[in-house]
């Protein structure tokens, strides 16, 4: 048992044994009533500290939670926005090889009417 109650047991042991209009019985019994309030204020106190525990525990767990899927959320974000990137410089290159390659085709004939020139000139 706890020792606050043998306390209290044994004290209302002797109040039924002794006088209790005395003011020393009456003293003592102020003295356990305030004694249980403390106790009690105790409990209520260590419930308190142990439920904002709790409570900061499940902020953290929660902090961590958002974080993670925050910077999953961005990271997905930025690699949505690099592939997209990725495909249009693909694109351009595509256009660009193209537009060249007409453009070779179209200067092929005059590149080879200059040499000949250039080879009988001689």
């Amino acid at each position: 048992m706890d020792e606050k109650v043998l306390e209290e047991i044994r004290f209302h042991q002797d109040a039924v044994t002794k006088d209790a209009n005395s003011p020393l019985f009456q003293i003592r019994e102020k003295e356990m009533e305030i004694s249980g309030r403390v106790f009690a204020a105790r409990n209520q106190a260590d419930k308190m500290v142990s439920d904002a525990r709790q409570r900061a525990l499940e902020i953290v767990r929660t902090a961590h939670a958002d974080a993670e899927r925050l910077g999953k959320e961005h990271a997905d974000k930025v690699l949505a926005g690099v592939d997209g990137d990725i495909a249009e410089v693909k694109a351009k290159g595509v256009v660009e090889v193209e537009t060249l390659t007409q453009e070779l085709a179209a200067r092929q004939s005059d590149a080879a009417d200059f040499v000949v020139k250039l080879v009988t000139a001689v």
